[in-house]
């Protein structure tokens, strides 16, 4: 059973939403405050009125020892109680007399036998004007009284049927006078007090409940709307295709100076994230499918190309012309796709982070070489070469090196028409080797250019092949020079394009940039 209940608790506690939390929270805090306070007054006034009622019982008491009206004789028996007659206390006082004892000494213990014990009563005569007499106190009053000790000092004591009575006593001739005043008036004082703050602590509490619950709901909407936000979220299709992912927390809830509103910026700058991250994923399928369908083509026309020439090899066995025409077509085809599958192997190797051979490689001498292999491949070109006179050197790989300036040259001749101006340039600017090729074609498309380091990227889209191109050539140079700890750059308007290349400067053996020597090879 204790189990069970505990689970319940447990499934209550789990299930109770922030706002209830909160609200309890606060509902709770202002009980404990309102229960201090009342607990403060309730003791200070109880501690007042009985200092209050310890005062009149004190002056009660000196009158009720007097000597009385002058020439009047000393009272007896009931009558050392006529004070109770006497108006200046409340209704209900008690007085008791209890005589010394044979030896003369005065009682101040308990339990002694009061020689008489009565309390003020009012009276209301027939026909007469209401008034106070006295009734005597029955034995268990009398008993209950006599119980009090007699030091001078208020105590308090419970006499039945009657109530609640704050009682001194005092020493006078012949005995000892005890006297009481009735504490009714003071307890439901304190009584009346208590109920008002329970009542008012109950009323402050279900207010603060209900305005702390409004103020919590309108506090916690930002919230609310960031949930709904999220669920959105939730409810796209993020696992394939394009997604654009547009939803966002309002910027009402984005206020950095709250913390409502910094959770609802730190989830927008998530979703921004997400969704670069999703641009990035589509953006990456796009460029596989594009790379798998470029790739295929590419493979697919020589491996054509050789299957229909081995076919007519075939058909007309022999040496004849027209078998080693073929054979030459064959050759041709498989050194072309030779050539694609090494540039593919190439790239995949440096995706994978595969290191390159790191030796001194002076820069000049490369691009000299590779701007007369460029001037006998394309001699319908205008070949101009700058180049300082020290040699500008880098730690890297020659061979790739090569390939970069390469292809740059090829890339220039193979995309401006005879008579272009090309223009090799090579410097040495804040420790870095730049390497810049430039001519006056016709430039390059915009949409072009931004992805023209991309692999089997075109000017244009028919895969056309008839100036050699296979679209790997430029992501080739952009991968090797990353692998160089280098990068490469494009600008390109009609008239002006510029491949600029910067790699680490060799410290150790690059001179002062100062072109001292310029060459032009016009075709």
């Amino acid at each position: 059973m204790f189990r069970l209940f505990a689970g319940v608790r447990a499934r209550l506690r789990v299930r109770r939403s922030l706002r209830a939390r909160l609200v309890l929270s606060v509902v709770a805090m202002i009980a404990v405050v309102a229960a201090v306070i009342g607990a403060v007054t309730t003791i200070a006034l109880h501690t007042y009125l009985y200092q209050q009622l310890d005062s009149q019982l004190k002056d009660v008491t000196f009158r009720a020892a007097g000597p009385g009206p002058p020439g009047h004789q000393r009272p007896e028996g009931l009558e050392k109680l006529r004070f109770l007659k006497v108006g200046g206390q409340p209704v209900g006082t008690v007085g008791a007399f209890v005589k010394d004892s044979g030896d003369g000494a005065s009682d101040s213990g308990t339990g002694s036998t009061f020689s008489s014990a009565a309390r003020s009563v009012q009276q209301q005569p027939a026909g007469g004007m209401p008034g106070v007499g006295i009734r005597e106190l029955t034995g268990a009053q009398s008993a209950a009284l006599a119980s009090v000790p007699r030091d001078s000092s208020p105590h308090t004591a419970e006499l039945p049927q009657v109530g609640s009575y704050r009682v001194t006593s005092v020493h006078v001739a012949g005995g000892t006078l005890v006297v009481g005043l009735p504490t009714a008036a003071v307890d439901d004082t304190i009584s009346t007090l208590v109920l008002v703050e329970v009542c008012v602590a109950g009323a402050g509490l279900l207010g603060a409940g209900l305005a702390g619950a409004a103020s919590v709901r309108v506090a916690l909407r930002p919230l609310r709307r960031m949930a709904h936000t999220a669920t959105r979220v939730s409810e796209l299709p993020l696992h394939s295709g394009e997604v654009r992912l547009r939803e966002r927390v309002p910027v009402r809830d984005t206020d950095p100076e709250t913390e409502v509103g910094q959770v609802g910026a730190a989830l927008n700058r998530m979703l921004g994230h997400v969704g670069s991250a999703l641009a990035a994923r589509h953006d990456s399928e796009l460029r596989l499918r594009r790379f798998i369908a470029d790739a295929s083509h590419e493979l697919r026309t020589p491996l054509a190309s050789i299957r229909g020439y081995a076919e007519l090899s075939r058909e007309q066995p022999g040496t004849g012309t027209d078998t080693g025409y073929a054979l030459e077509r064959i050759e041709s085809e498989a050194v072309r796709m030779t050539g694609l599958v090494e540039d593919l192997l190439l790239l995949a190797r440096l995706d994978s982070g595969r290191p390159l051979e790191r030796e001194p490689v002076d820069v000049s001498a490369l691009v000299v070489d590779a701007v007369s292999d460029a001037r006998v491949a394309g001699p319908e070109h205008v070949w101009r070469l700058e180049v300082p006179t020290s040699p500008l050197l880098v730690t890297g790989d020659e061979s790739r090196l090569r390939q970069v300036l390469a292809n740059l040259l090829a890339n220039a001749r193979s995309h401006t028409p005879p008579g272009t101006t090309v223009r090799a340039q090579l410097a040495l600017d804040g420790g870095r080797v730049e390497v810049r090729v430039v001519d006056d074609g016709p430039g390059i498309p915009a949409d072009v250019r931004e992805r023209v380091f991309e692999r089997f990227a075109r000017g244009d889209a028919s895969r056309s092949r008839h100036r050699g191109s296979t679209g790997l050539g430029l992501a080739i140079v952009a991968a090797v020079v990353a692998a160089h700890g280098g990068g490469v750059q494009v600008a390109s308007r009609p008239g002006r394009t510029a491949f600029t290349v910067r790699l680490p400067a060799d410290s150790a053996g690059s001179g002062t940039s100062q072109v001292a020597h310029s060459l032009a090879t016009p075709g």
